[in-house]
């Protein structure tokens, strides 16, 4: 891997990036709306609220950020940018890692917005430092941003990408424990939800916010994720061949 061709496609996307209006207002906002509306939901009792933040900060960490990866890259596509730097030197090891830190920044910047607007504006009462659920959900943007890059070679335009989310996002939502504890289901979705990257991430942030956990504590959740992300990275390389060769 050669940091100097990592580094100059980070640089050129956090600069396209930059550019676009739209997708920042996106990144910002978006978040914020959501966020807003979960807390409107929940106006009677907070004890619900504070139960079910941690899995629904997992879950729209999930979502945006898988979205906001899936279409930004295939725009790459689409614009022929990928093309042209796959004509290059770079390796493609060089292309997804300089993908990953360009848009690591953004990921992390809304995974902030969603950290600091449920603890501050709807006041969640929570257990944990505050430094280790945002660590723990830059794990959880990793895994987002490699699969969004991975799914994004399967699509066409960005309307394929958002059919994407009923496959790739609702199974998770629906087995991960966001809405039902893995407990409580049988035997078979049970170990279903155990190769899925956000039972681990429902998992590890109910352990922080809700029992006061440190990251070592979870640190089997941690693992897991970090595995995801590993092989989310390769696919990730896989991918952008694919794309480069369609």
């Amino acid at each position: 891997m050669n940091l100097n061709h990592v580094g100059a496609v980070a640089h050129r996307i956090v600069r396209q990036m930059l550019r676009d209006r739209r997708t920042l207002v996106f990144i910002v906002a978006v978040p914020m709306v959501v966020m807003e509306l979960v807390g409107l939901a929940f106006p009677g009792d907070s004890r619900i609220l504070d139960r079910m933040a941690p899995a629904l900060m997992a879950t729209f960490a999930l979502f945006f950020v898988f979205l906001l990866t899936g279409i930004s890259f295939l725009r790459e596509r689409s614009q022929g940018t990928l093309e042209r730097v796959m004509a290059s030197p770079v390796s493609r090891l060089d292309l997804v890692v300089g993908y990953l830190g360009g848009f690591i920044l953004f990921a992390a910047v809304q995974s902030l917005i969603i950290l600091l607007f449920t603890v501050f504006v709807l006041g969640i009462r929570y257990q944990g430092a505050l430094w280790q659920i945002f660590v723990f959900q830059l794990v959880v943007t990793v895994v987002a941003l490699n699969l969004g890059l991975f799914v994004s070679a399967f699509a066409r335009n960005e309307f394929q990408v958002v059919q994407f989310i009923p496959l790739v996002l609702v199974p998770q939502v629906l087995l991960s424990g966001v809405l039902l504890p893995t407990d409580q289901m049988p035997a078979y979705l049970k170990a279903l939800s155990k190769v899925l990257p956000l039972t681990f991430a429902v998992d590890g942030l109910n352990g922080i916010m809700l029992q006061g956990k440190t990251l070592v504590d979870v640190g089997w959740d941690l693992l897991i994720l970090a595995g995801f992300a590993c092989v989310t990275i390769v696919l990730g390389a896989i991918s952008i061949r694919r794309s480069a060769a369609t």
